[in-house]
């Protein structure tokens, strides 16, 4: 059977483009076209689709809401946005409201369908910059997760280890014994799975 794809589309001339580009593909088979969010999310839940190209700046309601709004009741179907915006931001919020694919308008026709049928089966195409936006997304937020698990007085006793500090020179900086440095360092190793300074600081800052 073939893939039955909606589009979701404001601009006439790109859902144009889109419809014919589907239609020239015997794996595919267009279900139906829509210049507004509102009308897909009155439609698309009887309508069976297996794909549906989301843009994301329609007039009144976004294709990001348009996804939130149906996808509970579209069990069955993946949403693809399909768009100009390529800030964090929206790749995130598109991702976080149900769709599993992003790409660009830019993208080539042939990378188009290519996509398409990769999220049919499971997949989650994405234009190469967005899937590093993506990736440096998740390296910010791995470093964050790393000084969360750090108190605060370890994340203060880290940096000065990355000054060049010596254990009696943090003491003495933090106002507190040696012995309380030890334990504090001590913690620190174990938090992070190291066994010494440069470790803790290379895996702590990211550094090789």
């Amino acid at each position: 059977m073939p893939i039955r794809v909606a589009i979701v589309e404001d601009l006439g001339e790109v859902r144009e483009g889109l419809a014919e580009l589907i239609k020239s593909d015997k794996e595919l088979l267009l279900a139906e076209s829509f210049e507004n969010a509102e009308s897909a999310a009155e439609k698309l839940p009887g309508l069976q689709a297996d794909i549906v190209v989301m843009d994301i700046n329609l007039p009144g309601m976004s294709g990001i809401d348009c996804i939130k709004q149906i996808k509970e009741k579209c069990p069955d179907t993946q949403f693809m946005m399909f768009t100009v915006y390529e800030n964090d931001e929206k790749v995130l919020q598109a991702l976080q409201a149900g769709a599993s694919g992003y790409l660009l308008k830019r993208t080539k026709p042939e990378r188009i369908l290519e996509s398409i049928k990769e999220l049919n089966q499971g997949g989650s195409p994405m234009s190469s910059n967005i899937a590093r936006k993506l990736l440096n997304v998740f390296l910010d937020k791995k470093k964050i997760n790393k000084k969360e698990i750090l108190s605060e007085r370890e994340n203060t006793v880290l940096q000065l280890l990355a000054d060049g500090l010596l254990y009696k020179e943090i003491a003495e900086r933090l106002h507190i014994v040696h012995g309380t440095v030890r334990q504090h360092i001590h913690n620190i190793y174990e938090k992070l799975h190291v066994t010494n300074r440069t470790e803790a600081v290379n895996k702590y800052f990211e550094r090789n």
